[in-house]
């Protein structure tokens, strides 16, 4: 699997949460020790691939397995561990799946440093998964050496997410900024603004729209006032990070003039 770029536009706030430090965990003091770890995935299949994926990497030892919530809590409850790498959605099980299971899992085992893999796509669940604390979520979908990185920048006390993932959530910021833009400026307007953006002037804007040069100057205007931008290049600026053009500018709009 490759490693995707964020999206053009898209804030950084994700890809600086690799790196972000997490609160200190009681990662044993020896580190010649092996990192106590528990596995879980509701997939036999899966579950097996891991285990021997995870016994080749260094100073790592499986001590137990697990194939939904109730045996993941029960193993957690029987052998002391400093890991546990985990899918999120295991049906069948006492506790749950997804954020709720996490949830609870993270409150009784605070000091346990949890790896999250996923095949989910819904930005809001993974930001809610991050924000309980995990030591890193990682898709399904990633390379799968970057299960290595994630586990050993987790046990760093810094919170890793993965490529597809940060990719995820940045492109559903990027959504969310470019549906306000359309809520506070009329589609004429947009049209307008998106046009400017790309570098056409004022008068080409108004042939290709069919309007009158003051007309456009006037919804130019308007849709600045509304944003509280004011000069030029604050509206390029703005027009970049929420996605209504490409950093090309080359390369045409971003949105369509034409909707709604």
């Amino acid at each position: 699997m490759s490693d995707p770029q964020p999206a053009k536009g898209s804030p950084n706030q994700y890809q600086a949460t690799e790196h972000r430090e997490r609160p200190r965990v009681n990662i044993r003091k020896d580190v010649t020790l092996p990192i106590r770890t528990i596995i879980a995935d509701d997939h036999p299949l899966v579950l097996l691939a891991m285990e021997n994926l995870m016994s080749g990497f260094p100073n790592i030892e499986i001590v137990g397995k697990a194939t939904d919530s109730s045996e993941l809590f029960a193993e957690a409850q029987r052998v002391k561990c400093e890991l546990v790498v985990m899918d999120l959605y295991m049906s069948g099980g006492a506790y749950g799946d997804g954020v709720d299971m996490v949830r609870q899992f993270k409150e009784r085992h605070p000091d346990v440093v949890v790896v999250v893999l996923t095949m989910e796509i819904a930005a809001d669940s993974l930001q809610k998964v991050i924000s309980l604390g995990v030591g890193a979520v990682v898709s399904k979908r990633d390379r799968i050496d970057l299960i290595h990185v994630a586990i050993v920048t987790a046990l760093a006390r810094e919170c890793y997410v993965g490529p597809a993932i940060r990719a995820l959530l940045a492109d559903a910021t990027l959504s969310r900024r470019i549906d306000y833009v359309r809520q506070v400026l009329s589609r004429r307007e947009l049209e307008v603004l998106t046009h400017y953006a790309t570098g056409r002037g004022v008068t080409e804007i108004a042939l290709r729209l069919g309007r009158s040069v003051k007309t456009i100057s006037a919804q130019k205007c308007t849709a600045m006032r509304k944003l509280s931008l004011q000069s030029d290049a604050d509206l390029f600026r703005f027009a970049v990070e929420h996605g209504l053009v490409p950093d090309d500018p080359s390369s045409g709009p971003g949105v369509s003039g034409k909707r709604g």
